[in-house]
């Protein structure tokens, strides 16, 4: 089964990040969290999860994994500041494996310069912010781009639709 790179920092999105990554887990696959330092814990902004991270971003390669979620809430914001963590996404999109995103997940994306002519969903805060970036926005549960091996949801409440959409795309 596939091997998932998870990035996740502070202030996460709860359900955004445990609800998909059971999902993915039951489906057989192997969700791997990644962050700034390894060992450190990690807190959800909503319900306080606590999320001790694995893998620091110095110690992966990205050729090691199949997929990239991306969970929404604060953290892709924190991340998007960290070259490495842009740089790690890009090998994603140049190598044209699925990346996975939520909410304010694409705000990585966006600085990371992946969204180019790719279809997208996001929270609506988010939305022009990849229309700046050069994605075509939809405003819909669930945006599948195919050529671009992204798919994106927009809240917690497309969750269901988003879980559904990792799940197939990986079989």
């Amino acid at each position: 089964m596939a091997k998932i790179a998870t990035v996740l920092a502070n202030l996460f999105e709860d359900s955004e990040y445990i609800q998909p990554k059971k999902a993915l887990e039951s489906a057989g696959h192997d969700v791997v969290t990644i962050g700034i330092k390894a060992g450190e814990t990690v807190q959800g902004k909503t319900d306080g999860t606590e999320v001790t991270i694995e893998k620091a971003i110095d110690e992966v390669k990205a050729e090691e994994y199949d997929a990239l979620f991306i969970p929404g809430g604060y953290s892709p914001d924190e991340l998007r500041a960290d070259e490495r963590m842009l740089d790690f996404v890009r090998h994603f999109d140049n190598d044209n494996k699925w990346i996975f995103t939520i909410c304010h997940g694409p705000q990585l994306l966006v600085n990371a310069e992946t969204l180019k002519g790719k279809d997208i969903t996001a929270v609506k805060q988010v939305a022009i912010d990849v229309k700046n970036a050069g994605a075509n926005f939809y405003d819909k549960e669930v945006v599948i781009d195919e050529a671009g091996k992204l798919i994106s949801s927009r809240t917690p409440e497309d969750l269901p639709a988003f879980n559904q959409a990792i799940v197939d795309a990986l079989k």
